[in-house]
């Protein structure tokens, strides 16, 4: 079979099979988090001793005595085994946007031969993956290659339902055997515990005595393309890199902004409906669903956690979705720009702070000009981001989500707060040395009777803005759907800590000169507008005006791609904010900075490996053969006498012979390594191969307007994003 025939296949497939049959839903009630071993489960099973410490460790981050995780490990595995598990994982994060998992058995063989099972607070405690096998920036060599993994009590276990039986998964974090952080969890739980210890010091001086632990919290909103899979078969693009790299724009796109939120397709829901189940049989609270801007994209977002779990939940999100998505026929794509065109896929993390004891901080109420804690937090994000702008764009930066940033449709390159008419007119006013009362947003009344009126928001959201308050929390609009949230997590906790200990220091030195409370909270975030109120803009992000502004007059920073953005690791300042708050050495620092420019590399590499594969071995030989068809009826019709139109073949021609003289000088491209630094080489990617793929493309989409669709080798877009 051809490759254009399997188009046609896989349409007539689609087309004539109905949606999978799924089960009536089960209540909320029996299922919700019946395969986690939570605090409620650990009640149930432990010791009232071994539970209470248990539930101070979770809580408080307390530590866990040895003699606990024996009782743990064997009421886990108890609890794992009565749900069909015969294996337990340490499931860890290491520093790619996967997940990795190391299966063992609880099987064990006594001197009389016989099998038992055993699980003891050692096995719990730690496991041994291979260090050198996972992307670690020099950290680890193969002749220096044992690292550890080691079971994070603070993230809940959970059972692991698959095809093929259950399995005990147990969150770890992941580290050398000399001691540095090869994952992505031990930063977010170190940056957490900066944070905590700043925000305490804070919140004592402004005369809190009853101070329980901070914790940050995460909510992010996950966006993902559905395509059936008999396409994504046929498109070796998205199957090895996630994205189209042809494809030419369909007549219709969403231009007509009829998807979003429109009726979500019957299929699709039946997928939803299974996908949402599984996560809340693992205590995932998805919250939302709907159809997203683009044909054939969708978004779900769970309530917001704290930020450790929720991490981890976003992670095994990405898991049960690509395999639920499978097990209906459908691949789910979580790249940024799976098709050029149309709306792009982030994951926009929203973002707060708060204890038990003090709440949400940065929850400004009623009146924001009044509540001191908010107003002092709500500066140190301001100056965070001020000061780190690059980092920040740095840890959402990869080839994937330069696609995105920048365009129309996501968030600019270029950091900057958006807060809000009301908190900015409260900012600017300590700017100006004052504080005068804010007004709400008053009541929204249409003038109809039968709609009831209700409260208007004090201020617009601004959908162009990075980073931007959305009422009680930050949301970081930049994130990419396919990345981990803990890179953004550990960016903003740990810039936050650094604020937070600038201004417990000037709040104390205010307070020691005879300040009263609200005139020292005063002084001090005056001091912190003078420096850094020219991070916040509510205006319209996308202009080119903005863009000018921002950088001739503000000082910020625009950082378009990925290449310029990744060198801010290896920044002075940034490495002093690291290493000052304990949550990444000089080392752990440069360790991230090699592995996402390799990532980088790697990733456009593999795509102009692509690009050329696939405009020379279809794209060119179906031109090739539709061009024989097409002069044969041109020959047949001048024997005729008849005179036909040239035009078209000329153009096939024309385009055919640019396309495959642009894919000789891109295999050129990709052949050259031969550069002086990391840097030089990230740049060599980001202009020259991506330039020269884009020529690659441009020329095989305006083929695929010239070619008989009969013989065009590929799905095309009007196929993979409408039908379902």
């Amino acid at each position: 079979m051809s490759v254009s025939e399997s188009r046609f296949l896989a349409i007539s497939e689609i087309t004539s099979t109905p949606p999978a049959e799924v089960e009536i839903p089960k209540p909320l009630s029996e299922i919700w988090a019946c395969d986690v071993f939570n605090l409620s489960t650990m009640e149930e099973c432990l010791s009232k001793n071994a539970f209470k410490a248990m539930k101070k460790t979770v809580q408080t981050g307390a530590p866990l005595g040895a003699a606990t995780a024996d009782v743990v490990a064997a009421a886990m595995k108890d609890w794992a085994m009565k749900k069909g598990a015969k294996f337990f994982s340490h499931i860890f994060y290491p520093m790619t946007n996967a997940t990795a998992e190391k299966h063992d058995g609880f099987i064990v063989t006594n001197a009389d031969g016989n099998a038992i099972t055993e699980f003891t607070g050692s096995l719990l405690i730690k496991g041994e993956p291979d260090g050198s096998s996972f992307p670690n920036g020099s950290l680890r060599m193969t002749n220096a290659a044992r690292g550890y993994t080691a079971w994070d009590p603070t993230s809940p276990a959970y059972i692991m339902h698959t095809a093929n039986g259950a399995t005990l998964m147990i969150p770890s974090v992941f580290m050398s055997w000399t001691g540095e952080a090869l994952d992505k969890k031990i930063p977010l739980l170190r940056s957490n515990a900066a944070m905590n210890s700043a925000a305490q010091k804070v919140l004592a001086l402004m005369g809190e005595t009853d101070i329980t632990t901070l914790n940050s919290s995460c909510g992010a909103e996950q966006e993902y393309f559905l395509i059936d899979e008999n396409f994504a078969n046929s498109r070796p693009d998205l199957l090895l890199a996630g994205r189209t790299l042809f494809g030419a724009a369909p007549a219709k796109g969403q231009q007509f902004d009829d998807h979003y939120f429109g009726a979500i397709p019957e299929r699709v829901q039946v997928f939803m409906q299974d996908f949402e189940d599984q996560l809340y049989r693992l205590g995932i609270p998805a919250k939302t669903h709907h159809n997203e801007v683009a044909p054939g994209q969708f978004e779900i977002a769970p309530y917001f956690e704290a930020a450790n779990v929720a991490a981890d939940h976003q992670q095994l999100l990405m898991t049960v979705m690509k395999n639920t998505a499978k097990k209906h026929g459908f691949l789910a794509l979580l790249h940024e720009k799976p098709f050029a065109g149309v709306n792009g896929s982030g994951k926009h993390v929203n973002w707060s702070v708060g204890n038990s004891t003090q709440g949400n901080l940065l929850d400004p109420g009623n009146t924001p000009e009044k509540n001191l804690n908010f107003l002092l937090f709500c500066g140190a994000v301001i100056r965070g981001v001020h000061l780190f702008g690059p980092l920040l764009r740095a840890v959402i930066a990869s080839a994937a989500n330069d696609h995105r940033l920048g365009a129309n449709e996501a968030p600019p390159a270029i950091l900057s707060v958006y807060l809000g008419d009301q908190l900015e007119k409260v900012f600017m006013d300590i700017k100006e040395g004052n504080l005068s009362p804010t007004e709400c947003g008053g009541d929204m009344d249409l003038g109809l009777s039968q709609i009831l009126t209700f409260k208007r928001d004090p201020g617009d959201r601004n959908r162009t803005s990075p980073f931007a308050f959305t009422g009680n929390r930050f949301e970081f609009r930049a994130v990419g759907s396919s990345q981990s949230v803990s890179g953004p997590l550990v960016a903003m906790n740990t810039i936050l800590a650094d604020s937070l200990e600038w201004v417990a220091s000037k709040l104390e030195a205010r307070l020691a000169d005879g300040l009263e409370q609200t005139a020292a909270v005063i002084a001090v975030l005056k001091e912190l507008m003078d420096e850094h109120s020219n991070v916040i803009f509510g205006g319209d992000g996308y202009s080119s005006e903005w863009h000018k502004a921002a950088v001739e007059q503000r000082g910020l920073k625009n950082i378009p791609t990925t290449a310029d953005a990744l060198p801010a690791f290896l920044d002075p300042a940034v490495e002093a904010l690291f290493n000052s708050t304990k949550v990444l050495s000089p080392k752990e620092l440069k360790s991230r900075y090699e592995v996402y420019a390799e990532q980088y590399i790697l990733s456009i590499e593999v795509e102009a490996k692509l690009v050329i594969d696939m405009a020379t071995t279809a794209i060119y030989p179906a031109t090739m053969s539709y061009l024989t068809e097409l002069t044969d009826s041109l020959s047949a019709a001048s024997a005729l006498g008849l005179e036909a139109n040239k035009d078209v073949a000329s153009k096939i021609v024309t385009e055919s012979n640019s396309m495959m003289a642009t894919v000789s000088e891109l295999s050129a491209a990709i052949a050259n390594h031969d550069f002086d630094s990391t840097e030089i080489h990230m740049q060599h990617c980001a202009s020259t191969i991506r330039d020269l793929m884009d020529k690659v493309r441009e020329h095989a989409d305006t083929l695929e307007g010239y070619v008989a669709n009969k013989v065009w080798p590929y799905p095309k877009y009007s196929e993979m994003l409408f039908i379902k």
